[in-house]
């Protein structure tokens, strides 16, 4: 009989995420309201989303096709989703035509995505998706996201030849142990500067969407204006053990 007691512990750490959060932004003379705090809920039960829902957070970050196009259905429809990380392509309708409220993909990695998203969001008529093009600031072969020496081509191909996309800004995961250094952060930074330069954006309406459980504050110091918490609110992931 633990599970009351867990969803408890949730909302106390989302309290304390968000008083972090506030901190972090005040250091790098911003607000709080500057930065969006996605939780991240992924192999969490909608029991535990729920109570951090009734504790006012609206922000619901997930990175798998199937688990959020199951949860999203179940809970309230003014949730606004976020689908983080790497999407197959082929999967880009069943996400957008399942999740009505899905407001941004964090994560478009090449042109095929972009435009079979582009497609997608255009055959069921929905609002242009916010999407964020996914930068491998670590160079790691394992890990999804174009080279920051091509942002700039994928970050074009998406603001003026995909109708049905805005071009939002950038994302980077990090290392291995999906932490971050400052490094990865100053050169998602520099990608912004660049691809701002290009396409004639403010760099202030062009996000960033980087910094995780261990390393979101330090990302906010650096102008992060998503953070993306996941064990830190919710505690461990629990995957299903191997039959």
């Amino acid at each position: 009989m633990a599970a009351p007691a867990a969803e408890g512990l949730a909302v106390t750490a989302l309290r304390s995420v968000l008083h972090r959060v506030r901190q972090a932004a005040e250091r790098s003379g911003r607000r709080a309201d500057d930065v969006r705090v996605l939780a991240v809920s992924k192999t969490k039960p909608i029991s535990l989303i729920t109570q951090v829902y009734e504790a006012g957070h609206r922000c619901f970050g997930e990175n798998y096709v199937q688990e959020i196009i199951q949860k999203a259905p179940e809970l309230p429809e003014d949730i606004e989703w976020h689908y983080i990380g790497h999407l197959q392509s082929n999967k880009a309708k069943q996400l957008l035509t399942a999740v009505p409220n899905l407001a941004m993909v964090h994560g478009v990695d090449n042109q095929k995505l972009a435009n079979y998203l582009d497609r997608a969001v255009s055959s069921i008529g929905r609002q242009p998706l916010k999407v964020l093009v996914q930068v491998n600031t670590s160079g790691e072969e394992s890990k999804s996201g174009v080279d920051p020496s091509n942002c700039i081509e994928l970050a074009k191909h998406v603001k003026l030849d995909c109708p049905n996309l805005e071009f939002s800004g950038l994302m980077t995961i990090g290392r291995p142990d999906y932490t971050s250094t400052p490094e990865n952060f100053k050169t998602l930074l520099n990608c912004r500067t660049e691809v701002c330069k290009v396409l004639g954006m403010a760099e202030s309406r062009c996000e960033l969407s980087m910094g995780m459980s261990s390393d979101f504050e330090l990302a906010i110091e650096m102008g992060s204006t998503n953070v993306r918490i996941g064990s830190t609110i919710f505690g461990p992931r629990e995957y299903p053990k191997k039959q």
